[in-house]
């Protein structure tokens, strides 16, 4: 695997239409951790772990096929593409997802940026990667 990938865990430590959490920055920023969801067909997928509501841990949350419902207001947020489902409205950010050997990786480069304009001001010229991504 090439330097800017980073393995986080295996598909077998995720249950089918389950989540696992990887956190995110120093223990001191407080960030919000990714969300890395399998669907029962094994499909895996990875989002802020943070609904564009109001900021409840989707990991948390109940995955149903290709969207994750969302604990604290049954919001649907696609997997796919991280955006809630009409009526709603919102999106959270994406992550790429490269599973190989049975493990999974997230770019490191997409971790390290900042997944929000707040994120980007903490940061502020400290930051390590230009904005990528939605922002909530």
């Amino acid at each position: 695997m090439p330097e800017h990938w980073k393995l986080v865990c295996k598909v077998k430590d995720i249950p089918p239409g389950g989540a696992h959490h990887v956190p995110r920055g120093l223990a001191w920023q407080e960030l919000p951790g990714v969300a890395v969801f399998r669907t029962v067909d094994d499909r895996i997928y990875a989002l802020l772990d943070s609904c564009p509501h109001k900021g409840a841990l989707l990991s948390q949350g109940m995955v149903l096929g290709e969207h994750v419902e969302c604990p604290q207001h049954q919001w649907n947020i696609a997997l796919e593409t991280g955006c809630a489902v009409a009526p709603e409205q919102g999106c959270t950010r994406r992550y790429t997802v490269k599973v190989e050997d049975g493990k999974i990786y997230l770019d490191l480069l997409e971790l390290n940026a900042p997944a929000s304009r707040a994120e980007a001001a903490l940061a502020g010229t400290y930051g390590v990667a230009p904005l990528v991504g939605t922002y909530i």
